[in-house]
């Protein structure tokens, strides 16, 4: 090869050289920003999950202390109300008791509560049912099944299973009234429950 295609040779290998260190430059350069790039928003998209991450355990710790609470709340509310219904279980078993002996608090009780259901009905030849010892009680004391109490007439029915008190109705059946211990409790458990509890819970 004459020395002037050497030259020319040289010529284009150092320009396509110089091309090629251009090119591989800018390559360089271009992965360089996209390296850099990728980690910067890698960097981000971190922050961001790391961020998102704390809010959402913030959120559920709050969920979890939310719960916490009420679910304490409702436990000493169920524990009140056990021990509330604990003392009217005690409650009754005393009144039983004391409607069993038959004392004269217990007969007291029960010709007032006779005479507010007779009052309640308003009217004369009422019949009367009790429990059974009452019943017998009151077949006992009287010469028949029939008597009177401050002027109103009463009829000895069959006798019904309660504690204690009185159920009154008419002699034709229409009207009733249940005076009977557990029926009193019934109608003022409401009353006597905000009761109890203050004494209990004050």
């Amino acid at each position: 090869m004459s020395s002037g295609t050497d030259k020319i040779v040289s010529s284009i290998m150092s320009e396509a050289q110089g091309k090629a260190d251009v090119i591989i430059q800018d390559a360089n350069a271009e992965v360089s920003a996209i390296q850099a790039k990728a980690e910067k928003t890698a960097e981000a998209e971190k922050t961001k999950i790391l961020e998102n991450g704390k809010k959402q355990s913030e959120m559920r710790y709050q969920q979890i202390i939310s719960e916490a609470k009420m679910n304490a709340r409702r436990a000493k509310l169920d524990a009140k109300e056990d021990v509330i219904e604990a003392a009217f279980s005690q409650a009754t078993g005393e009144l039983k008791q004391k409607a069993a002996d038959g004392n004269d608090d217990y007969k007291d009780s029960l010709s007032k509560m006779i005479k507010e259901a007779a009052d309640e009905i308003g009217g004369n030849d009422l019949i009367i049912q009790l429990n059974e010892a009452d019943t017998n009680q009151f077949k006992q004391e009287l010469s028949s099944d029939t008597f009177e109490l401050d002027g109103i007439k009463f009829q000895l029915g069959e006798p019904i299973k309660t504690i204690g008190g009185a159920i009154l109705k008419t002699s034709n059946g229409d009207i009733e009234v249940n005076n009977t211990i557990e029926a009193r409790l019934e109608r003022y458990k409401s009353i006597l429950r905000s009761e109890v509890a203050d004494v209990l819970f004050k």
